[in-house]
């Protein structure tokens, strides 16, 4: 039985607020183990449909005429995301839609509402997306699976732990092998 919990707030693993997290930050805690699963960077994303009513944006100061969507910067989210979003609105872009999550960044994207700042692993299975201001992007953030030491030999973890490898590889493989959008 997996119980899933989608948050935004960083769990406490040692006190078993949950068994496993993906986290995209290193875990701060000592008694976790922590396994680097990938690296993903945040980028500028919108839909064929938005660029060719508003236009495709030739720099970051044409950000200006558009709306970005994203998450709040004083929302909880790793530092160089949200040192991506500070450094686009310091371009002074009046339109601006903020949402808690990235979930909701993606649907509002998706949408037509604008040009969303996502991380570079979600709009893979969205053809109807485009990349935005290929040469800018967020610094590499590094994605970690951790869980409590004293799970170590679980084989619910094991088996988890291997099924979350193995589908990012898998992952890999396919974009790898596709054209970046």
């Amino acid at each position: 039985k997996i119980d899933l919990m989608l948050e935004e707030r960083v769990l406490d693993l040692p006190m078993r607020e949950a068994d496993v997290a993906i986290r995209m930050k290193e875990p701060s805690q000592a008694d976790l183990i922590r396994k680097r699963l990938m690296s993903v960077n945040m980028r500028l994303y919108a839909t064929h449909e938005y660029l060719k009513t508003n236009g495709l944006p030739a720099t970051p100061e044409d950000l200006t005429e558009h709306r970005l969507i994203c998450q709040n910067t004083r929302s909880t989210q790793v530092f160089a995301g949200s040192s991506f979003v500070k450094y686009l609105l310091s371009y002074d872009i009046p339109s601006l839609l903020t949402v808690n999550n990235y979930f909701g960044v993606l649907q509002a994207t998706l949408s037509g509402l604008g040009i969303g700042v996502l991380p570079d692993y979600l709009p893979r299975d969205f053809p109807e997306l485009r990349r935005v201001l290929p040469n800018t992007e967020s610094a590499e953030i590094p994605v970690f699976l951790a869980y409590p030491s004293e799970l170590r030999h679980s084989k619910r973890i094991t088996a988890f732990r291997d099924f979350v490898a193995d589908e990012i590889l898998s992952e890999r493989r396919k974009q790898k092998a596709a054209p970046e959008r």
